[in-house]
C-alpha cells in the first residue's frame, strides 16, 4: 500500500530511519516521531526537505493525537547500554508507548506493528527459535526492562487484537546491523568496527563461543513493509532476522580481515543474562511473506565499515 499516512515512532533511529526512508520512497506521507534519546537528526536530515516527511520531537510514554492510517511502533532504546541507562523509562517506553499507540490505533482504526525483539526468548532453550517457543527469560535482571518491557507490549497487541479487533502485526527483531548504527550503542558490530577501524583491542566477552545471526538493515526493512502489508488475518508475531549463524570469536576476525587492522582480541567476561545462543527460524516469514535475507555477512559488513570509516574520519 502506497499513498498511506504513515506514522513512524522512534524515527529517527537506526532501522527507523532507514524505514522512513523506504515508506517516502515509496509514495507515503511519513510523520516521524522521536524524543531524541538514541535517534538522531542527522539519521533524518536527508529527508527533511521532502514535502511528503514531516517530523515531531515527541515521547510516545505520552499520549499522541495525529490522523494517520498505519503505525509503525519502533520507539524504545534498544541496545544494553542505553536501555539500561534509565531502566525505568527503558519499561514505560515499551508499555505506556504501547498502550498510547494502541490507543491511537483505535481512535482511527489504523493499522499497527510493533517492533518486538528476539530478546523475548531470553536465553533460549530452543535452537533455532521458533514463533512457538515461549522463552527463558529472567523477570528480574538487569536486562528485564528491555526483555520484560517488549513482552508485555507484545502481550497488549493481542489483547488489543482479542478484545476490539483491531489490525496489529508484531515483528520479532533479531540482530540487525548497517550505516546509522549509533557508534557508541555497545552493540557487537559497531563496537568491533570502531575499534578495528581505530586500531584498539577487540573485546569479546566471554570465550567467543556464543553465537548471534546478523541480519543487514534494507533486509530486515523489507519484512517490516510485507509484514505491514500483509493479510489482515497474519497477526505475527513473526521472526525477521537472518538465520545465518556466526560466532562472537568469527565476527572478530571477520571485521579484522575486512577492515585491514592490526586489532588483537582481547576477552572480557561475559555479562549477566548474556544469551548463548541467537538463531531465528524464519520458516514463518518465508511461508507467510516470501522474505528472507538477501545480503551477505560479509556485503552487509563492507557497507557498514564504509559508513563508519567516512564518521571517523569526519
Amino acid at each position: 500500500m502506497s499513498g498511506a499516512r504513515v506514522l513512524v515512532t522512534g524515527g529517527a533511529g537506526f532501522i527507523g530511519s532507514h524505514l522512513c526512508e523506504r515508506l517516502v520512497a515509496r509514495g507515503d506521507e511519513v510523520l516521524c516521531v522521536d524524543n531524541f534519546f538514541t535517534g538522531s537528526r542527522g539519521n533524518i536530515r536527508h529527508l527533511l526537505g521532502d514535502p511528503m516527511f514531516e517530523v515531531s520531537r515527541h515521547d510516545v510514554t505520552f499520549p499522541l493525537y495525529v490522523e494517520v492510517d498505519r503505525i509503525f511502533n519502533l520507539a524504545c532504546p534498544a541496545s544494553p547500554v542505553h536501555y539500561q541507562h534509565d531502566p525505568v523509562a527503558t519499561t514505560k517506553t515499551s508499555v505506556h508507548g504501547a498502550i498510547n499507540m494502541l490507543g491511537l490505533a483505535k481512535r482511527l482504526q489504523a493499522r499497527i506493528l510493533q517492533a518486538s525483539t528476539s530478546e523475548v526468548y531470553g536465553d533460549p532453550a530452543v535452537h533455532p527459535q521458533v514463533e512457538g517457543y515461549w522463552g527463558n527469560v529472567n523477570p528480574i535482571g538487569p536486562r528485564s526492562c528491555y526483555d520484560e518491557g517488549k513482552r508485555c507490549a507484545e502481550t497488549l497487541f493481542f489483547d488489543y487484537w482479542r478484545q476490539h479487533r483491531l489490525g496489529i502485526k508484531v515483528a520479532r527483531i533479531f540482530n540487525t546491523y548497517g550505516p546509522r548504527m549509533h557508534p557508541n550503542d555497545g552493540r557487537v558490530v559497531s563496537n568491533f568496527i570502531v575499534q578495528a577501524l581505530r586500531g584498539d583491542s577487540i573485546t569479546i566477552f566471554g570465550d567467543g563461543a556464543q553465537t548471534r545471526s546478523f541480519c543487514y538493515v534494507d533486509d530486515l526493512v523489507e519484512g517490516l513493509l510485507r509484514l505491514m502489508d500483509s493479510p489482515d488475518d497474519v497477526t505475527g508475531p513473526i521472526n525477521l532476522g537472518n538465520p545465518n549463524e556466526f560466532t562472537i570469536r568469527q565476527l572478530a576476525e571477520t571485521v579484522i580481515e575486512l577492515t585491514g587492522s592490526r586489532s588483537q582480541l582481547e576477552n572480557r567476561p561475559l555479562p549477566v543474562d548474556d544469551p548463548r545462543q541467537r538463531q531465528p527460524d524464519i520458516s514463518l516469514a518465508i511461508e507467510t511473506l516470501g522474505w528472507k535475507p538477501t545480503i551477505e555477512l560479509r556485503e552487509g559488513l563492507m557497507k557498514t565499515i564504509a559508513h563508519f570509516d567516512q564518521l571517523l574520519s569526519a
